[in-house]
């Protein structure tokens, strides 16, 4: 319970969020045994790719320490609109479907720290769950930092209901050493492993577009197989994708063709056909009884019912 909160208001609170969260098809978590895979990257151009297939989306940043969704979306400057005397709020729209919310909206000073032990951090999730007013949405995609640690198991304990993670990696061995990490995070706490992402596969060179294993090739990919558990796809590294990010520019509509743009779109693709557009509560990749979906075909074994959460 979280400090200062008597057990009236921790129900009061677990009931908004149950209000919110029933508005929102799947809920997704993107994961990282390590920092620096380009994890934030791989969700907000998921998101974009979702919205430009026709689907309403939400990304929740809970990234506390390093809040970079906003910035990478171009909307940085956004202003939260609150209600009922700022007991509730509306996440800024960063284009039309797309819709985020993320600590980097209510910090004055850019460059202030947030200096925070677990439980304020905890709180601080609870709080964007439980006041953030997203309305209906297909999909909440949920950025987090590094690790498995309090934000991604406050996540997981208060939205039982969560479709399921994907995990995102380089192919360097280091990376998927801690991917490994995320894999059995997920499998302890009974929440589905949509897959995994194999990120920075390959740098694109600008000059003759030829391919170099920077980080190798097939890490990603190699470990899904071993642990048995989906594999998403690769994403090259392209230097445009970085620009586009840095500008807060969508890098699927500037560059649509080039070879991460196509890479993340059939990621998308792959997302959603198994977890078809919709705001109707149906089975998905988590299903309430198997896991249907095409995508999720190797993961069987690891796709457990949720019914009894």
């Amino acid at each position: 319970m979280a400090e200062g909160m008597d057990f009236a208001e921790r129900i009061a609170e677990d009931k908004a969020i149950r209000a919110h969260m029933d508005k929102i098809g799947r809920k997704i978590l993107i994961m990282s045994g390590k920092g620096g895979v380009g994890k934030t990257t791989v969700t907000i151009n998921l998101a974009n790719a979702l919205v430009d297939s026709g689907c309403t989306v939400g990304i929740l940043d809970t990234d506390l320490h390093g809040p970079n969704v906003a910035k990478m979306l171009g909307c940085e400057d956004g202003i939260l609109q609150t209600e009922d005397g700022g007991k509730s709020f509306f996440p800024v729209e960063s284009r039309p479907g797309l819709k985020v919310m993320s600590l980097a909206f209510a910090i004055p000073d850019k460059d202030a720290p947030i200096v925070w032990r677990g439980p304020m951090k905890m709180a601080a999730i609870r709080q964007f769950l439980a006041q953030a007013d997203w309305g209906t949405l297909d999909y909440l995609l949920i950025d987090s930092p590094p690790g498995t640690g309090d934000e991604q198991l406050t996540v997981c304990q208060t939205i039982p209901e969560l479709t399921g993670t994907i995990i995102v990696t380089t192919p360097q061995e280091v990376a998927v050493l801690d991917a490994r990490r995320s894999v059995n995070f997920s499998r302890k706490l009974q929440v589905a492993i949509l897959g995994v992402v194999e990120n920075m596969s390959g740098l694109i060179c600008p000059h003759c577009n030829e391919e170099i294993p920077l980080f190798g090739i097939g890490g990603g990919k190699k470990m899904a197989e071993d642990m048995k558990v989906p594999f998403l796809g690769r994403i090259p590294i392209e230097v445009s994708l970085r620009e586009a990010e840095d500008a807060g520019k969508s890098y699927l509509q500037s560059q649509p063709g080039s070879a991460s743009s196509m890479a993340l779109k059939q990621i998308a693709q792959i997302i959603n056909a198994g977890t078809a557009c919709s705001t109707s509560r149906s089975t998905d990749f988590a299903g309430t009884e198997t896991c249907s979906a095409s995508a999720c075909s190797s993961c069987s074994s690891h796709c457990t019912s949720r019914k009894e959460k």
